[in-house]
């Protein structure tokens, strides 16, 4: 069915630019995640988780050595002292450091179990909401245009894909506060795209590829 209808359905989200609400009411199944995986292989004909792990897998330990070399960024500090072996947890790490490495604007809030989520979620365009109980995280929401467009995600790197499949779903552009956070994830993790980056990401990715080759 969701193939039936892809042409009339990328006409109305290009042409038109409707709500990200009005999407929901009238094309309510491409907020699961199993069809917002089949709509990006319909856009891109790549598999969403499978190039996204496998690109961030590539450049994880050399990220995370990046991360650590900024003694001046308390909030990387803070994450990798959190480091273990896991290649989760790395991943998570990778994924929490580096807008703060970019130095751009966060891609998440943390809230506690007891709190409500729907209170950060104002003024946050783009991005994920990590329920917290104690250190451990419980939920993940993703965010888009201020609005809970996706929860029930247990992990942050599954969450980031699912952000990435939202963005090109719904032809949503990177907030200029976090450009290069998203173009370091499509272009360097994904390469999608990679062979138009901005300087500070091309010299980002030559440094990242001499030590991964």
């Amino acid at each position: 069915m969701m193939d039936n209808t892809y042409s009339l359905r990328r006409k109305e989200i290009v042409k038109d630019e409707p709500l990200v609400a009005q999407v929901q009411e009238r094309r309510h199944a491409l907020f699961f995640v199993p069809q917002i995986e089949s709509e990006f292989a319909r856009l891109t004909s790549v598999n969403l988780k499978e190039v996204f792990f496998s690109g961030l897998d590539q450049y994880l330990d050399r990220f995370l050595e990046l991360f650590k070399a900024k003694s001046g960024l308390p909030e990387l500090t803070k994450l990798t002292r959190a480091l273990d072996n896991s290649t989760h947890t790395k991943r998570t790490i990778l994924l929490l450091g580096l807008s703060h490495f970019l130095r751009d604007d966060a891609l998440a809030k943390t809230v506690e179990a007891t709190e409500d989520e729907g209170v950060f979620c104002k003024g946050m365009k783009v991005g994920l909401v990590m329920v917290k109980d104690g250190e451990e995280i419980v939920d993940v929401s993703v965010i888009l245009k201020e609005a809970v467009v996706l929860t029930d995600l247990k992990d942050i790197p599954s969450a980031v894909a699912m952000l990435m499949g939202l963005l090109y779903c719904l032809n949503i552009d990177y907030p200029k506060n976090q450009k290069y956070t998203f173009e370091v994830i499509q272009k360097v993790f994904m390469n999608i795209g990679g062979g138009q980056c901005s300087s500070l990401v091309h010299g980002l990715r030559n440094r990242l590829l001499r030590k991964t080759m």
